[in-house]
This record gives structure tokens, C-alpha cells and sequence, in this order.
């Protein structure tokens, strides 16, 4: 007597992974996933490694995490994975006081963000 067992939102040939709370800006983490949006995941890897951003790591363990969970949970072939979607959206915000002159305070805003990276097998042409 459980609960009925979810619909798969995916398709059979994909497989998907999420990280919350990942402190950086949204904007700043859509430019490292602009990196990676359409490629082959080696390459994807390749970049992502090399990369000069802070949160480029963080975006690697995403990345890493949906080619573990399309290899051992979905049994897809790694080595024709492409990163089909990155997208990035807002999660909380922290809000701090900063003291200004004159006895007022300045609101600073440090944003969090969340990742999603959503991996499809191609088909190889024979």
C-alpha cells in the first residue's frame, strides 16, 4: 500500500541533474553554462576543467553527477552523451545591511542559484 510511482518527466535517451544552493549570481552562473550548452560531455568536461571561473567547479560536479546518474540509473552510453540543456534559475537571497554615512544602512543582496543539466544520447551515424 505505497504511493503510486511517478511518470518520468524525461525521455528514455536522457537523464538530468540539479544542484540548489549554489552561492553565486544567476548571471554569473549562465555564462559558465553558455560553456557547456550543446556539447559533447568530454569536451563539456574539458572546459569546465580548464575554466578561470570561481563556480565553474561547482558546474562540473552537475555535470559529472548527470553522466553518473545517465550511466548507472538509465544505462545510457557515455561516450554519446551531449549536454542537450544547462539552464540556471534564481533560488534564495541573503539579505545584509551595510552601515552608510549618516546613520543609514545600505541593503547588499548575495543571491543563490540553482543548475540543471539535462543530458541526451545521440545516436552515432554508422
Amino acid at each position: 500500500m505505497g504511493k503510486a510511482k511517478r511518470e518520468r518527466t524525461l525521455k528514455e535517451n536522457e537523464a538530468r541533474a540539479v544542484t540548489r544552493n549554489i552561492r553565486v549570481s544567476p548571471q554569473k552562473l549562465n555564462l559558465v553554462a553558455q560553456l557547456i550548452r550543446g556539447k559533447k560531455v568530454d569536451r563539456a568536461l574539458a572546459d569546465l576543467t580548464f575554466s578561470r571561473k570561481r563556480i565553474a567547479q561547482d558546474v562540473k560536479k552537475t555535470l559529472e553527477s548527470a553522466i553518473a546518474n545517465a550511466e548507472n540509473n538509465h544505462d545510457l552510453d557515455v561516450d554519446a552523451l551531449v549536454v542537450s540543456e544547462a539552464y540556471v534559475g534564481k533560488n534564495l537571497v541573503m539579505k545584509r545591511m551595510r552601515p552608510r554615512a549618516r546613520g543609514r544602512g545600505a541593503r547588499i543582496e548575495k543571491p543563490f542559484s540553482q543548475m540543471t543539466v539535462i543530458l541526451r544520447q545521440t545516436e552515432e551515424p554508422a
